[in-house]
């Protein structure tokens, strides 16, 4: 590999601090060694390429003039954080990422210094970057400290930022915000002449005008003054297309082409010494897969990929198996909306990752993506069903935490019959605690005038869109996981279940096992095992949270010694409001031994699927043992087939 140095730069870099007496060609060299060296990370552990390869120049400028990690730098989401972690000591274990025991995939606290703030879901970074700013001021420690978020115009759409921004523009807090434009979509006008009139706004020279004009321009009348401010604001808008933000209080710089460093370093460098400017955005735009050509023809398909051939760009291809959950959600849905005109779908930015991107190729018309704005989405929906309409809300179970007002107030209260479709219930892999889909039974089932259903396989998630779908009563929500399903034969449309009832799969005498959701096969696996120990065992779906099937939970609980419930969720969910019934119907105060089985009091790290349920104890062996613990039996002891 041709180098300036004869040794590649990037060796040499094991901090932010050995970037900073670089020249300029050294820097460009050393964003190219990053580049390649971020695309074969990747190739070996799969994640979120496309937006990485586009902020690797803005990673080294930023790295090279700000004082980092005293210098506070926050990335928005995390998904383009790859390079930033290869420059702040964490090279030797970027081949790791998002793997059990790995690095994380998005930016995380306790990993590095160099991480001032966790992030996974979006918009955040304004707003703690803000107050970070503010901590600075109040507390005095060190007064030049710079706080300087970057933020992806995606993330943008949230209102969230706009908050943020709004507060950040009244405080007049000195913050710096990067936004990462990787769409283009606010502003074309890219190349010398925006790159000069960036440098020379930046400039303390310009800075220094404006502010001899602003105390001259208080000197005149009233009305006189606040013309001079427009015309200011009004001629800077024209140049720079800032006017939004200017609006919003901040300073704007931009736009500037984000791979050109030579017109980065400059600007950053007169943003980093205007000390009265208040707080300014830098508009910088990139393109996503900069630099890999596979990555930049298709930026959609490789913006979070799988393991891959970097000379071909070819993804691995898994083993042919059933269709993913979320495609047989999709699959569901269009055969219901088929039939029902009525039915509309909702997404928040993630059309693929929800399957409706299928559902809108069949219904371009009746699909709508309302950006990173999940509390605008539920609400939306909520209007939708007041006229009639059918909504289908597709959110991410850890994302519709960001809606939570909207679902209590705009629709349960209400009760309005807006349809919750929640994938990545559960446990997620290699995304981590920040997408677990933990906790919505536990948020969900507290609120009145909610049904909740779990789909236990990929047949039982059919039947679950066709109750939401002839569901016209009030709120209703049922969730399901990441990944394959069971493979079991799909129905042309799914059945109507009854509201409320659950099925049993398997009878027995000794123990019964009440599953809600897909732990269903675990726990058929495990009654295998205690039959073979001699305890008979019934295996039960629920199906139902909310109402909850209490015909069913009362033979369970007086026909056997013991009764376990188990779910894919937070204490708080499922587990809870049986023991509430039980309690209530008097049932825990004989000899009943029952004991629900949740996940642990705690976030769990990225791992396989598998592995994660193994630590968290709700695989079939952990469902075997909280079974003989119950009878103050061992695990070890296996008396004779009864």
């Amino acid at each position: 590999m041709p180098t300036i140095s004869g040794t590649p730069l990037l060796d040499r870099v094991r901090t932010p601090s050995d970037m900073r007496n670089l020249g300029p060609e050294q820097l460009k060299q050393l964003a190219d060694e990053l580049r390649r060296e971020t695309i074969d990370a990747v190739s070996v552990t799969g994640g979120h390429l496309g937006a990485s390869l586009g902020v690797v120049e803005l990673t080294v400028a930023i790295h090279a003039v700000f004082d980092t990690p005293d210098d506070r730098l926050i990335w928005d989401v995390g998904h383009q954080a790859y390079p930033h972690k290869i420059l702040t000591g964490r090279r030797d274990r970027i081949r790791t990422l998002r793997q059990g025991g790995g690095l994380s995939g998005f930016t995380r606290r306790a990993e590095s210094e160099y991480d001032p703030f966790g992030a996974a879901h979006s918009s955040t970074s304004i707003s703690s970057g803000l107050g970070m700013a503010v901590a600075r001021d109040l507390l005095g420690k060190r007064d030049d400290r710079q706080v300087i978020a970057v933020i992806g115009d995606g993330a943008m759409s949230a209102g969230m930022a706009y908050e943020a921004m709004n507060n950040a523009g009244a405080m007049k807090s000195r913050l710096i915000v990067i936004l990462n434009d990787n769409d283009m979509s606010i502003a074309r006008p890219v190349g010398a002449l925006s790159a000069y009139l960036s440098k020379v706004v930046s400039s303390r020279p310009f800075l220094s005008i404006r502010e001899v004009m602003a105390k001259v321009a208080k000197r005149f009348p009233a009305p006189l003054a606040r013309a001079a401010e427009r015309a200011d604001e009004y001629a800077r808008g024209l140049l720079t297309g800032g006017t939004l933000f200017e609006e919003l209080g901040f300073y704007y710089v931009g736009p500037v082409d984000g791979h050109d460093l030579d017109h980065l370093l400059p600007v950053l460098r007169n943003i980093r010494d205007a000390e009265d400017a208040g707080p300014i955005l830098l508009h910088a735009v990139t393109q996503k897969g900069k630099g890999y050509a596979p990555a930049e023809a298709s930026a959609d398909k490789y913006h979070g990929v799988v393991k891959f051939n970097v000379i071909t760009g070819e993804q691995a291809k898994a083993p042919p198996g059933p269709p993913s959950y979320t495609k047989t959600f999709a699959t569901g849905l269009i055969a219901e909306a088929e039939r029902d005109e009525r039915i509309v779908a909702i997404t928040a930015a993630m059309p693929s990752g929800t399957g409706l991107d299928a559902f809108a190729k069949r219904f371009p018309k009746r699909t709508f993506d309302v950006g990173i704005a999940e509390q605008h989405a539920v609400t939306f929906a909520a209007g939708m069903a007041c006229e009639g309409l059918r909504p289908f809300c597709a959110i991410y179970s850890t994302f519709l935490q960001r809606g939570y007002d909207q679902v209590v107030h705009d629709v349960a209260l209400q009760n309005l019959p807006v349809r919750f479709a929640m994938d990545r219930a559960g446990l997620v892999g290699a995304d981590g605690a920040t997408h677990a889909g933990s906790f919505d039974v536990a948020y969900l089932g507290c609120i009145p005038n909610m049904t909740l259903m779990a789909a236990a396989d990929d047949a039982e998630l059919m039947h679950m869109v066709a109750t939401a779908a002839a569901h016209d009563s009030g709120p209703i929500g049922f969730r399901f996981p990441r990944g394959e399903g069971t493979g079991v034969a799909l129905p042309e449309r799914g059945e109507v279940l009854p509201i409320g009832k659950g099925r049993v799969l398997r009878e027995g005498t000794a123990v019964a096992v009440l599953s809600y959701g897909t732990r269903l096969g675990e726990a058929l696996l495990a009654a295998e095992d205690l039959a073979s120990r001699g305890l008979s065992t019934t295996v039960a779906d629920a199906r139902f949270a909310k109402p909850l099937d209490t015909d069913l939970v009362e033979r369970l609980a007086r026909e056997h010694a013991v009764l376990i419930t188990i779910e894919e969720g937070s204490i708080g969910g499922f587990g809870s409001f049986v023991a509430h019934h039980l309690a209530h119907a008097g049932l825990l105060d004989g000899g009943l031994r029952f004991r629900p089985m949740v996940l642990p009091d705690r976030y769990l790290d990225h791992d396989s699927p598998k592995k994660q349920y193994d630590e968290a104890g709700l695989n079939a062996p952990h469902i075997v043992a909280t079974a003989l613990s119950a009878l103050g039996r061992d695990a070890a002891s296996r008396p004779a087939r009864a």
